[in-house]
């Protein structure tokens, strides 16, 4: 009997997999437990639309990381941060990722979730300071963040 899983199933297939079992194991376990379905036509051109609509949604998150990534290298994107800091240049505090993020946010308009701006440990020095981003698996971005005296 030909199925589709609707979840991953061990040693048998994969979500969105159509597959031939055998008829008691599909009606007896796998339809029973709701991880598969009987592949009827109608079953098959849905699972079709759904990758379909899943790979047009992928290229449109492409698509959009590819254009923040050009906005965001550009030579005019710099954010601007500012610190209470001693004499010797370093910062009472520390800017975390978080507070990058809203900077953007206010100066750029660009909504960057905090946990894709891979900083390694708070800036905690004044000056100029380049903070990569993962915009979308392959595609990454570095941010220059300037932090100024108060």
């Amino acid at each position: 009997m030909r199925v589709i899983f609707k979840q991953d199933v061990r040693g048998k297939g994969k979500r969105g997999e159509v597959k031939e079992v055998a008829d008691g194991y599909a009606r007896n376990f796998l339809i029973k437990n709701g991880k598969a379905e009987a592949a009827t036509t109608k079953a098959v051109s849905e699972l079709n639309g759904k990758k379909q609509a899943e790979q047009r949604e992928k290229d449109e998150e492409f698509a959009a990381a590819t254009m923040t990534k050009e906005v965001l290298e550009k030579d005019e994107t710099v954010v601007e941060l500012t610190s209470k800091a001693g004499s010797d240049g370093r910062l009472f505090g520390s800017i975390p990722s978080k507070q990058i993020a809203q900077a953007l946010a206010q100066q750029y308009k660009i909504e960057i979730d905090k946990r894709k701006i891979e900083l390694a440990e708070p800036i905690k020095a004044l000056g100029y300071t380049n903070v990569p981003v993962k915009l979308y698996p392959g595609i990454e971005a570095t941010i220059r963040v300037h932090v100024a005296e108060k």
